[in-house]
């Protein structure tokens, strides 16, 4: 475990891509909530996007796989579930990703979206198009590819988008 530290963890982990979103690295993400390293292992902790994500087993392997090519074979790879995951863990270079692959990044959310998650009001929020940058947007489906995303269409290009939802 000699010269290693957990900048150079972070960065060959940083070289993994989520599965379900290829243009993202894990870091992106901001699942990764941790890297310890003793004389006995590393210790690399994530948390998922939501609890029963199907895509956490994939990353966990990739995980080992990144690690075991750089010799590192004593790993303890645990999930937190607490503080569960927020999209305030994405990094801005990762939400700018999202928006050039064409998936609308998370808007924070306002004081109107909090009402209308809270059912106060009935309007969906301003989502911008990632295409055309449009504020001028509507909800098709409250879930997309995946269910952290919901789908979107720009009323002035007419293009169809995702958005990934705030969490």
């Amino acid at each position: 475990m000699q010269n290693l530290n957990s900048e150079l963890i972070y960065s060959w982990l940083g070289q993994i891509a989520d599965p379900e979103i290829p243009v993202l690295s894990i870091l992106d993400l901001g699942i990764v909530r941790d890297v310890q390293i003793t004389k006995e292992a590393v210790e690399v902790v994530i948390t998922p996007t939501y609890s029963g994500c199907p895509a956490m087993d994939a990353i966990a392997f990739e995980i080992r796989m990144k690690l075991l090519e750089h010799g590192i074979k004593n790993l303890n790879l645990s999930q937190s579930l607490s503080p569960a995951w927020t999209t305030d863990w994405m990094t801005t270079e990762g939400k700018e990703k999202l928006r050039a692959y064409g998936i609308a990044p998370p808007q924070r959310l306002s004081s109107h979206q909090s009402m209308r998650m809270q059912g106060l009001l009935d309007e969906d929020p301003v989502v911008p198009c990632p295409q055309c940058q449009s504020d001028d947007t509507r909800e098709i489906s409250r879930f997309g590819s995946t269910a952290c995303k919901a789908l979107y269409q720009c009323n002035e290009c007419k293009e169809p988008f995702d958005y990934f939802k705030c969490h």
